[in-house]
């Protein structure tokens, strides 16, 4: 029957579709299909349904393979923006893809091949396994990067070996490397000698009737050192006369 029909329908429709439950009640007995006490008796089962209180909706839990913790998010950002990939190739992936592929790209910078698991790439990125895996995949696709299986037995493998491919991430990374030793203090210490002899402001002039002297002997760079530990300073000549060869005459 058509009341039977309304009930079984009654607890399974959602809050917001009720009022289309009770005009159907309605337009039923306005066609002799309830009768009256039928219809009183749903409208009141229909109101008593309106009537109970609304059940707190918990948050909404987000799961997946990306971490979604402040820190993971700020090392994916981090890992976006550091400059490891030039931009026409970050562009092709993610925001999780590309930081995934940066940590890789540091690495081969490194070490020349990056053999790091995909668990260690995911922790450096701030991202998923899923997301390195999709990014890898994706980067030999483009033919940006390889990947080659080490397998150790037929149930045990180590770590793939990761290498640059793409001439143009190569070059980048050639560009960047040779950018930081530039800066690197060991780099500036080096060609700072050569730039003050070649402007004449680095070394000062020996003084007269001495020599710099490195342990036992007098090294001398320009003129010559004549007379031993108390001769003196001329500014012509070829190289020292050490005091085992005697005063020069």
């Amino acid at each position: 029957m058509f009341a039977d029909d309304i009930r079984r329908a009654l607890p399974g429709t959602p809050r917001e579709r009720l009022a289309e439950l009770s005009a159907a009640v309605w337009k039923g007995f306005a066609c002799g299909a309830l009768t009256e006490g039928e219809a009183q008796g749903l409208a009141e089962e229909i109101a008593a349904r309106k009537a109970m209180p609304v059940r707190p909706v918990k948050p909404k839990r987000c799961v997946g393979s990306r971490p979604r913790s402040p820190a993971a998010m700020e090392r994916r950002r981090r890992w976006t923006s550091s400059g490891w990939l030039p931009p026409q190739l970050a562009a092709r992936f993610t925001m999780g893809e590309a930081a995934a592929l940066s940590a890789i790209a540091a690495e081969v910078a490194r070490r020349g091949l990056c053999r790091l698991t995909i668990g260690h790439i995911a922790a450096l990125a701030g991202v998923g396994r899923t997301t390195v895996q999709n990014a890898i995949r994706q980067a030999v696709a483009l033919g940006i990067l390889t990947s080659e299986e080490w397998r150790l037995t037929a149930w045990r493998s180590a770590p793939n070996t990761v290498r640059v491919t793409s001439p143009e991430l190569r070059a980048w990374l050639k560009m960047r490397d040779r950018r930081r030793a530039g800066d690197h203090p060991r780099q500036a210490e080096s060609t700072a000698p050569r730039a003050s002899a070649a402007s004449g402001l680095g070394a000062k002039p020996a003084p007269q009737g001495t020599a710099p002297t490195t342990g036992k002997f007098p090294v001398v760079d320009r003129g010559r050192w004549i007379g031993g530990a108390k001769g003196t300073w001329t500014a012509r000549g070829a190289r020292c006369a050490s005091q085992r060869h005697g005063v020069a005459r």
